[in-house]
């Protein structure tokens, strides 16, 4: 049994008057470690922490930030493997996925590093003589993130590689489901020399949490990813206080597969990325609209590839783990039942798997009705919907049919249509003919009930920085 740990002001804390939440392996469904619930006199201990150290890490050169985070990105790559374990035993992706997502965010914490070696402001021509005009980049102050469980290393990185290399100090909220690797994470940062109080790491109750943080005046950003619904409550609280946001919220990304391609290279390489975390990404591809030309090679291929993959525990040779909570295991069920009374026809899986752990089979799902509530509602599991379509304007509008806006993708050999689709097609992120998204040099974010803001590219860095106008006329 492990006991981790929160980090608060330099100092790692558990025991006490704090409640112990248990972390379950999703494969064995065992309690493989605890983690402390903050109290409320942790939230504020952690508030005072990182407006404290504020003044002294915005005042650090960007080049010392970027030594912190360049140190800390490759002792993450000396110990990749060691906290990839812990990453798969308690989230249940697969060592090879875990150790991957180990990797990227060493790879994010080098790109934030030199991004912030060249956040540059401007000079401004003036309009009288003497005066000097410039636009200055300054970090925002404390910030306040919240990440989640499906990738509990990367997306707790963007969210810290961008504050720290931007001058911000940072509180982060990570996800007690997987806990584990995020503390790992933390600790390196500060093997690596983040000062006390720039970093404070906590666990606990969400509401609790959020309605403590995100009302503090020392906050002066918020950056959280998960659930629509969750989101639209934190922004919504925010913006109460006049805190700057990122939503990176939930997905439900359309495919749109002309009949000018490969169906079935197309519906092998799809089916793969589609299993990848178990369906537990929110840019997974979900709604696929395959023309009906295409239609049945397609469906054969993808039914096929899905019935491939091997589920099993994420220690063992095998493509998919069990998803992360039983929770998540009843809300598939629910939606494929749904949708197979609503009409739809099964063609792979449908079925929990294996009378202990949270395994689901993955499955396939053709002729889904529009109304049934799995083509409306974000399923976040092992689940591909496969309909067919004739007529470009019709697939548009139904890729467009959901409040959702985060990724979508489209296959064709017409740059025409290559260029309606990137045109027409609402969302933060288009990918045409590969699998291109989620590269740290980009940005990444939704429009419409997807969230906003950017983590990734240059914008994942200015979202972290204010923009100061200074005029001086010389004396």
């Amino acid at each position: 049994m492990v006991e981790h740990g929160q980090f608060i002001d330099g100092s790692w804390r558990t025991g006490g008057a704090r409640a112990s939440v248990e972390v379950i392996d999703p494969a064995t469904e065992t309690v493989v470690a605890t983690v402390p619930a903050a109290t409320a006199a942790d939230l504020d201990e952690a508030l005072q922490a990182a407006d404290r150290s504020f003044p002294a890490w915005a005042a650090r050169p960007a080049t010392e930030r970027a030594k912190i985070l360049h140190d800390a990105a490759s002792a993450l790559r000396a110990r990749r493997n060691d906290i990839a374990a812990i990453l798969s035993r308690e989230q249940g992706k697969p060592l090879a996925e875990a150790a991957g997502e180990v990797a990227n965010a060493a790879d994010i914490m080098d790109w934030f590093a030199e991004e912030a070696r060249r956040a540059y402001g401007r000079i401004i021509p003036a309009r009288a003589a003497g005066v000097s005009q410039q636009a200055l980049r300054e970090p925002v102050g404390p910030v306040a993130a919240f990440s989640p469980w499906n990738f509990p290393v990367s997306q707790a990185v963007r969210k810290m590689g961008a504050a720290l290399a931007a001058g911000c100090t940072i509180i982060i909220k990570g996800p007690e489901e997987a806990p584990g690797a995020v503390c790992e994470v933390v600790r390196t940062l500060a093997e690596a020399g983040v000062p006390a109080g720039a970093l404070n790491l906590v666990f606990g109750d969400p509401p609790a949490i959020s309605a403590h943080l995100i009302p503090a005046p020392q906050i002066r950003k918020v950056s959280f990813t998960g659930s629509v619904a969750v989101g639209k409550q934190l922004a919504a609280l925010a913006g109460q206080h006049m805190k700057r946001t990122t939503m990176e919220l939930g997905g439900h990304a359309p495919v749109i597969v002309f009949d000018d391609v490969e169906p079935g290279k197309v519906a092998t390489q799809l089916a793969a990325y589609k299993y990848r975390n178990g369906g537990q990404i929110c840019i997974s591809p979900t709604r696929f609209y395959v023309h009906e030309k295409a239609y049945d090679a397609f469906l054969e291929a993808f039914v096929a590839k899905a019935k491939s993959i091997r589920v099993g525990a994420g220690s063992e040779d095998i493509d998919m783990g069990p998803l992360a909570t039983r929770r998540r295991v009843d809300a598939i069920d629910g939606l494929v039942s749904a949708a197979v009374q609503d009409g739809a026809t099964l063609h792979a899986g449908g079925r929990r798997l294996n009378n202990v752990g949270y395994f689901y089979a993955p499955t396939v799902l053709g002729d889904v009705p529009a109304q049934s509530p799995i083509m409306n509602e974000e399923p976040f599991g092992p689940v591909a919907l496969i309909n067919r379509f004739e007529d470009e304007e019709d697939v548009i509008a139904r890729a467009n049919s959901t409040p959702y806006g985060l990724a979508g993708y489209a296959f064709t050999d017409s740059s025409r249509r290559a260029a309606l689709v990137s045109a027409r097609v609402r969302v933060g992120m288009m990918s045409i003919n590969h699998l291109g998204l989620g590269p740290i040099e980009t940005p990444f974010g939704g429009v419409g009930d997807s969230g906003h803001g950017r983590e990734g590219g240059s914008e994942g860095l200015d979202a972290y920085l204010e923009t100061k106008f200074v005029s001086h006329l010389a004396a």
